[in-house]
């Protein structure tokens, strides 16, 4: 244990439910995971807590689903309750006896409890071979006190999970609440793998991804990109296998929890066999995808431009050595299928930069007529990044050609805390039906909001892609005071404020004479 690591506040159990309520968690029992940090909090480092719950709450939730079905087929009476297909036909985890919750729950308060938590990761590894060396297996370390543990194994035995059959994303949902709250509570590195749902769905939500599909993203965190998927073709073709997944990742413990999110949601993936550098190390290097959606590390520097100048992927300029920006644009671009298409969230600078040939590879993928769209995002949507960011939509075919879509959404969302703003699913509609509205060339252009593009107006603004360049001010509707009148009205009132202002200013001097200061 590390007495000295300084820990982030945790917010209120109030504040935390109330949260996940306006956020649309509503997973039944944020009071129980937060009892849970609550009983942690303190006694280990703020980057293991996230492990010792999210693996508490995988173990929880698939002895509880095991343990349904066991009961199941033992009144049958068939003989077939320890038959493991029976378990695989219905997307159930078969698990071992030793790593059923009763176990884990009976050893809650002896000194083993640590020792039994890691053998029963260990056993559902071993009978699920694509968790191999993925489930956390550090509750036996002497850094976690094993009375605290005991105190968590209790709080997650009384947690009702009684409806996880029915609601079949709870573990889902819940997994993502908590590292959506780990996120906004850790800072950056919270965040650093955690793509806030909002603006995931709005990428889904405009690129629609069909059936028979290759999704790909070579920075995917926790995977959020393909659950939203999955979750957009079940809804439009009641199928949630129609997609194929390929995914990277360079950090371990982020690779882990992604094959763990993946595992607990049924959806098959292929992240490769270990943690990688997608620039070093492309896991996927025959991969044409439909879809590439992501959110690359903004403006990374040191990335390794120095090893890699002669790649293949820089068709349209050699990204510069301190920012990976277009680095990423163009690994995309890569693996992208002849008629494929990518969503991604960059900051706002690389839109307008022309900074060591930045502003040259910009205007080779545009003249290349890539970039289909773009989207300036309002602030405050993620829990650790506060500078502006923008989404862009590139596609290798696109409906419109010679044109682009500008929007400007920095005015929509809703702030549900002070500092985190979300989208509606009005929202989110919205931005999607504006762009298949341009797509299917109807579109209505509103000022402030909306605009198309073509080339050469794109050519006239230098190549930079800022929004507010095209859409112009929103139209103010006229609110029927005649211009002299209102004029005569705002000029009243300033030569007021300019008398009040002149006072206060002779005043403020005045005090200050009487202490001795003069201005």
């Amino acid at each position: 244990m590390t007495p000295s690591v300084i820990l982030p506040k945790l917010p209120s159990r109030t504040t935390a439910t109330a949260m996940a309520e306006k956020n649309n968690a509503n997973i039944g029992f944020e009071k129980q995971i937060w009892d849970a940090a609550c009983e942690l909090w303190g006694h280990i480092p703020a980057a293991d807590y996230r492990k010792v719950i999210v693996g508490l709450i995988f173990l929880r939730y698939i002895s509880c689903a095991f343990e349904r079905k066991f009961q199941a087929l033992l009144a049958e009476g068939e003989g077939f309750e320890n038959d493991r297909d029976e378990y695989l036909a219905d997307n159930i985890f078969f698990v071992p006896e030793k790593a059923r919750w009763s176990a884990v729950a009976a050893a809650a308060h002896t000194e083993e409890i640590g020792k039994v938590i890691d053998e029963a990761m260990l056993a559902i590894e071993t009978e699920n071979r694509s968790l191999k060396n993925v489930l956390p297996k550090n509750y036996a370390s002497p850094d976690l006190d094993k009375r605290v543990l005991g105190n968590v194994v209790d709080i997650f035995t009384n947690m009702d999970m009684g409806d996880a059959e029915a609601g079949k994303d709870l573990l889902g949902r819940t997994y993502e609440y908590c590292i959506a709250q780990f996120a906004a509570y850790e800072g950056v590195k919270g965040g650093e793998f955690y793509t806030p749902a909002s603006i995931v769905k709005t990428i889904v939500a405009i690129l629609k991804p069909f059936d028979n599909c290759r999704v790909y993203d070579p920075c995917c965190g926790s995977g959020g990109m393909f659950v939203q998927s999955v979750k957009f073709l079940q809804a439009h073709s009641g199928r949630k296998d129609g997609i194929a997944v390929y995914g990277q990742e360079s950090n371990a413990d982020t690779w882990k929890m992604a094959k763990i999110n993946m595992a607990i949601r049924g959806i098959e993936a292929d992240f490769g066999p270990h943690q990688a550098d997608t620039f070093f190390n492309d896991l996927h290097p025959s991969l044409k995808a439909d879809f590439i959606m992501a959110n690359p590390p903004f403006n990374l520097s040191n990335w390794g431009q120095a090893q890699l100048r002669d790649d293949v992927r820089w068709k349209y300029g050699l990204p510069p050595a301190g920012n990976a920006n277009y680095a990423w644009i163009q690994h995309m671009i890569h693996h992208l299928a002849p008629d494929g298409k990518i969503g991604l969230v960059l900051a706002n600078g690389s839109l307008s930069t022309q900074s060591s040939g930045e502003g040259e590879i910009r205007k080779n993928i545009i003249e290349a007529d890539l970039v289909e769209g773009i989207v300036a995002l309002p602030p405050n949507l993620f829990y650790s990044v506060t500078i502006p960011v923008t989404l862009w939509f590139i596609s290798k075919n696109k409906r419109q050609k010679g044109k682009t879509l500008f929007i400007d959404a920095r005015k929509m969302g809703t702030m549900v805390t002070r500092k985190h703003r979300d989208f509606s699913e009005e929202d989110i509609q919205k931005l999607a039906d504006a762009f298949e509205a341009f797509q299917k060339g109807s579109l209505a252009e509103v000022r402030g909001f909306c605009v198309i593009a073509d080339l050469e107006t794109i050519k006239r603004q230098d190549y930079i892609l800022t929004p507010g360049r095209y859409v112009g001010i929103e139209e103010q509707e006229d609110d029927g005071e005649p211009f002299e009148e209102k004029m005569a009205r705002l000029t009243s009132e300033l030569s007021g404020l300019f008398e009040k202002s002149h006072k206060l200013e002779t005043e403020i001097k005045e005090r200050l004479g009487a202490i001795g200061y003069e201005i």
